[in-house]
């Protein structure tokens, strides 16, 4: 179980836990379009829908998850939840799930995803964590196809990958219509690497805002940015 100032995630039946990569989507999300409605692309504990439902007046936020108790376990934490009325989650892959909406012409204003990202021919022993982490699970072309699918006419796209896998990424999505609105860059502490990229992407063509977030100066002291990102969900900021 993971306790947040406003709600509590159980997670001992879903292959990922609650980290950092989900907390920082959950936080950096743009909102400031007023989303109506939210789809959360692959939503493992529910914990992003959830930060959302908390940071925003969205009236439907739905989550889509295909591994089953993964599924189960988010929609319980949805019914624990303050926001329940506003939280729903489907068991079915993106495919079937774009497929059915696609045809009934719905859209979303909001679409996120923390998508699996090892590429590498790698296996864990853990079957459903392999399928929650790798990113043959929920390939990136499919994953925005699904987006360009189903985001509104003035809705934002929004992810959490790998720093390496940046470019391509952001070149799969400008080939079907989406683009760059902002980019934050992540590294742990001031000497390491940046190994990760949030993305928010929107129909509009623009000149993106840039920027970069450091998450320590040092083991458990955070930096100021990351506190002021975070403080309203985690307990000890």
């Amino acid at each position: 179980m993971f306790s947040f100032k406003q709600f509590t995630i159980e997670q001992d039946r879903c292959a990922m836990k609650v980290g950092t990569d989900g907390v920082l989507l959950g936080a950096w999300t743009p909102l400031f379009h007023k989303p109506f409605n939210i789809l959360d692309i692959g939503a493992g504990t529910g914990l992003i829908a959830l930060m959302l439902a908390q940071r925003s007046d969205a009236q439907q936020i739905d989550a889509v998850e295909i591994e089953e108790e993964a599924y189960e376990q988010c929609v319980e934490n949805f019914e624990q939840s303050k926001w329940n009325d506003r939280l729903f989650c489907y068991h079915a892959s993106i495919y079937e799930f774009t497929k059915e909406l696609f045809e009934e012409e719905e859209e979303y204003d909001l679409i996120i995803s923390n998508p699996p990202f090892y590429s590498e021919n790698y296996s864990s022993g853990n079957d459903k964590r392999d399928q929650a982490r790798f990113q043959e699970a929920l390939p990136f072309d499919e994953l925005i196809e699904s987006a360009q699918a189903l985001l509104s006419e003035n809705g934002i796209f929004a992810v959490i990958i790998p720093f390496k896998e940046e470019g391509n990424f952001i070149e799969l999505a400008q080939s079907v219509g989406l683009f760059l609105l902002k980019i934050t860059r992540v590294k742990g502490n001031e000497t390491s690497e940046i190994k990760r990229s949030l993305l928010a992407f929107s129909r509009i063509e623009q000149e993106p805002v840039v920027n970069e977030l450091t998450i320590e100066t040092d083991r458990y002291k955070y930096t100021a940015e990351y506190t002021e990102l975070t403080k309203d969900f985690y307990l000890k900021m």
